[in-house]
C-alpha cells in the first residue's frame, strides 16, 4: 500500500512536469526470462486489460474498491508481478486510481467517495519499481518489447535505485504477448507478460 501511495504522488508530479524520454541503457546481462503468473480471479471479474478510462470501467473500479478487504485481488492484482530478487513492481491506472480511492475508504469502515472523473481520465499507465532490501542491482532502464519493437517510456523518474515509468495503454493492450525489459547495472531482468496476464490487468 505504501508503494502505491507513492505512485499516486508520482502520477500527479507527471501532470505538471515536461516529458523526459528514458536514455538507452544496455548495462547488465540478461538471464532467463521470468514468466509473469496469472492474477487471482477477482470480484467484480474484468478481462479488458488496462484501457482509458470510460464510464464501465469507472463504475466497475467504484464497485472494486468498495470490498474494502485487505489486499483486495481487484485493487492489488499487481501483488507479485514478476517476482524475482532485484525489483518489486507496482502498476498504477486510471482504473486503479479510482477503485484504490474508494478502496480506502471502505478498508477504514468510511462511506465511499465519489472520485474525480476528468481527473482519472487523465491519468496514464504507471510502472513503479522499487528495489528489493538488499539488492545490489540498480535500475538503469526500463522498456517494453511488443511485436518486435521496443517501447521507451514516455515518462522516466529514476529514484533511489528504481523509480516510476510512464506509458501508453497501447504497450499492455492484451492483444499479444510482451517483454518486460529492467536493465540494472549489474544484471537485467526480464518478464514475459501473455495476453492472458494482461488481460486480468486492470
Amino acid at each position: 500500500m505504501v508503494r502505491a501511495r507513492r505512485i499516486v504522488l508520482a502520477v500527479l508530479a507527471v501532470t505538471v512536469m515536461t516529458f523526459v524520454v528514458a536514455p538507452p541503457h544496455a548495462i547488465g546481462q540478461a538471464g532467463a526470462p521470468i514468466k509473469a503468473a496469472l492474477p487471482p480471479a477477482a470480484k467484480p471479474a474484468w478481462n479488458k486489460g488496462i484501457q482509458p478510462l470510460t464510464r464501465e470501467s469507472y463504475y466497475h473500479a467504484i464497485e472494486c474498491g468498495k470490498s474494502g478487504e485487505a489486499q483486495s485481488p481487484c485493487v492489488f492484482y499487481d501483488a507479485g508481478l514478476c517476482k524475482n530478487d532485484d525489483y518489486t513492481l507496482a502498476m498504477y491506472s486510471p482504473y486503479k486510481q479510482v477503485a484504490f480511492e474508494v478502496w480506502t475508504a471502505s478498508s477504514r469502515k468510511r462511506e465511499a467517495p465519489t472520485p474525480n472523473y476528468k481527473a482519472a481520465q487523465q491519468t496514464r499507465v504507471v510502472l513503479g519499481v522499487t528495489p528489493v532490501r538488499a539488492a545490489k542491482n540498480p535500475l538503469a532502464s526500463v522498456a517494453i518489447k511488443r511485436g518486435g519493437r521496443t517501447i521507451a517510456p514516455a515518462v522516466s523518474m529514476p529514484d533511489a535505485g528504481g523509480g516510476t515509468f510512464v506509458f501508453d495503454f497501447a504497450a499492455w493492450a492484451p492483444t499479444t504477448s510482451i517483454t518486460l525489459e529492467l536493465t540494472g547495472k549489474v544484471r537485467a531482468v526480464s518478464c514475459v507478460l501473455s495476453p492472458a496476464v494482461l488481460a486480468r490487468f486492470r
